[in-house]
C-alpha cells in the first residue's frame, strides 16, 4: 500500500489538480477546469492512506464505485491510482452530445437488438429490455458480431 505521502506526490503530479485542506488534515484536490458542477476528483485523502476519486459513472469501475461515484483508493497502486485520476480527468473534461444514437442490428436468425448511445454508455436492448451496457462503441460492436449479429442497412 502506497503512504499518504506517496499518494499525495503522485496526486500533485497532475497539474490540473488544486490541493484544498479540510477537516482531520484530509485533502481534497479539484479540477477547475471541470465541465460540471462537480469538481472533485481526489476526496477526503486522509494520513492513514485512505481517500476516494470521483469516477461518476464510468463503466471500468462501476463494481468499485459507490452510489455517489467515489472509489475507495487505500490499496491501489502508482499505476492504477495514476489510471483511475487521468480517467476522472478525462470524465470530467469530457463534453456530452445528449442526442441519443441508434442502430439496429440483426443476427441471422432474425434476432433484432438496438445499439443505443446514452449517457455516456453504449447500451444493447432487445425488445426494449436493456441485455448489456459498455464504456465504448468499439466493445459494444465487438460483443454484437462475436454473439452474430449485424448492423441492419
Amino acid at each position: 500500500m502506497l503512504t499518504f505521502e506517496q499518494k499525495q506526490a503522485i496526486i500533485e503530479s497532475f497539474p490540473q489538480l488544486t490541493k484544498k485542506e479540510i477537516s482531520l488534515k484530509r485533502l481534497n484536490y479539484h479540477f477547475e477546469d471541470s465541465l460540471y458542477e462537480k469538481t472533485i476528483v481526489v476526496e477526503k485523502l486522509h494520513p492513514n492512506g485512505n481517500g476516494f476519486i470521483f469516477v461518476g459513472d464510468l463503466l471500468k469501475y462501476e463494481k468499485e464505485a459507490s452510489d455517489k461515484g467515489l472509489v475507495n483508493i487505500r490499496d491501489y497502486s502508482e499505476q492504477q491510482l495514476r489510471e483511475i485520476i487521468e480517467a476522472a480527468i478525462d470524465y470530467l473534461s469530457e463534453e456530452i452530445d445528449d442526442t441519443p444514437i441508434i442502430e439496429h442490428w440483426t443476427s441471422r436468425q432474425g434476432t433484432k437488438l438496438e445499439l443505443e448511445f446514452n449517457n455516456r454508455s453504449w447500451n444493447i436492448y432487445h425488445q426494449g429490455n436493456l441485455e448489456e451496457s459498455f464504456g465504448t462503441r468499439d466493445d459494444a460492436i465487438a460483443y454484437l458480431r462475436e454473439e452474430g449479429f449485424r448492423l441492419s442497412k
